[in-house]
């Protein structure tokens, strides 16, 4: 929301895009300065900034304020302009409130812009991250991306081996994490490649990177393969594609460990690192979500903040017939997703355990547990993170008793 919306004499909405932005620009009166397509280059920003600049006091609103938004937002704040960001929620609900159905950019950057000048308190602030949480940032996404990309390649890959020979895929499958598997899965593709290669080669090949394994997962492999004397049409291409995407799997394995190192470094060297892992089930990357999401913002309450990691319930009711409380469905996935995760990791911690069986013999669904359970450790996290405090388990008072 804008503290001086009083004092902004300009208002413009700026559609972001890859290529080119839209923007409009409106003054107090709702009066059209400007209405363009502007390429996404520094020089034309700042041309145009400049020249509205005699209107007046300038605030720029845009639909993103990371990725294709973030050159508009930089310039923005070198010129000294106000930027505020308007989400997309709020953007397409206030969208309907104007005439015409058509979807362009000039249209969004009109709204964008009346949203600016007659609804400030849709709009949101744009956090100035430092360059440690910038690079989490950018390394926590990236992790992403490389895991969707795992997740693809090892189902490739098992549905391959299902097709030729399920029961080797049933050997190999559930062990592709296993960097033995994925070399052996290199050297000797197919069955017939296997069977050629005999017990003890394999053996051998395994136990270098799997000493403890080696001998008994050799020994599985042999009789997955007895268990089969046809070949089935196209185990032929099995000598090109499993290989590759063997090859595929390790080294998109090989980066995600690289980026772990890096986002390790950055959340050990950040000043609330000795207040994040002290709470039970909160793991690296989960420290860096933490931190890339809540850091910089400011929070009234552990409510705000479980409502902003979706975490909060949202009441439904009309007249008799709807009554209930259901998810917002309009927080921070991902911060959402991190907190799921690590409660679902602390059930293996006693008082995890017991909060998550309650919620089970009160009714509640599986995730339902769970997601009561994210909440509990989410305002636990909040009120160590307003104190400075490192996390301490609560001890029954039994345990105070003198024997």
């Amino acid at each position: 929301m804008i503290g001086n919306h009083e004092t902004i004499d300009v208002f413009i909405g700026l559609d972001v895009g890859k290529g080119e932005h839209h923007a409009v620009a409106v003054d107090r009166t709702g009066k059209k300065l400007f209405d363009k397509a502007l390429p996404n280059d520094e020089a034309r920003l700042r041309e145009i900034l400049g020249s509205l600049n005699r209107h007046g006091s300038i605030l720029l609103v845009v639909d993103q304020p990371a990725t294709i938004g973030a050159l508009p937002v930089a310039v923005s704040r070198a010129a000294g302009v106000t930027v505020r960001y308007l989400p997309g929620l709020a953007m397409r609900r206030i969208a309907d409130l104007h005439p015409g159905e058509a979807k362009t950019d000039a249209r969004d950057a009109f709204i964008i812009a009346e949203a600016a000048r007659t609804m400030p308190h849709t709009l949101r602030s744009i956090q100035i991250a430092d360059e440690r949480l910038a690079a989490l940032t950018m390394l926590c996404g990236f992790d992403d991306d490389l895991a969707k990309q795992a997740t693809a390649t090892s189902n490739r890959i098992r549905g391959l081996l299902t097709q030729i020979h399920p029961a080797l895929e049933r050997v190999l499958g559930p062990r592709l994490d296993h960097p033995a598997v994925l070399d052996l899965l290199r050297t000797w593709p197919t069955p017939e490649a296997l069977r050629h290669a005999g017990r003890r080669r394999i053996a051998n090949r395994l136990t270098k990177l799997a000493p403890r394994m080696g001998e008994r997962l050799a020994d599985e492999i042999i009789d997955a393969l007895d268990q089969q004397s046809v070949t089935v049409v196209g185990t032929n291409a099995a000598t090109i594609v499993p290989p590759q995407l063997a090859r595929m799997l390790a080294d998109i394995r090989q980066a995600r460990d690289t980026v772990y190192t890096q986002v390790e470094a950055l959340v050990e060297a950040h000043p609330l690192h000795p207040v994040l892992p002290s709470l039970p089930a909160v793991g690296v990357m989960t420290a860096a979500r933490i931190l890339t999401e809540i850091v910089g913002k400011d929070f009234a309450s552990a409510g705000h903040l479980a409502s902003y990691a979706d975490l909060a319930p949202v009441t439904w009711r009309s007249g008799t017939s709807i009554r209930g409380d259901h998810p917002s469905r309009k927080g921070k996935k991902i911060l959402k997703r991190a907190f799921f995760l690590s409660a679902f990791a602390a059930l293996k911690e006693p008082p995890s355990r017991a909060y998550y069986d309650r919620k089970r013999a009160e009714g509640k669904r599986h995730n339902q547990a769970l997601i009561a359970l994210a909440r509990r450790r989410c305002e636990t996290l909040y009120a160590m993170l307003r104190d400075g405090t490192l996390y301490e388990p609560r001890i029954p008072s039994a345990a105070w008793r003198k024997p």
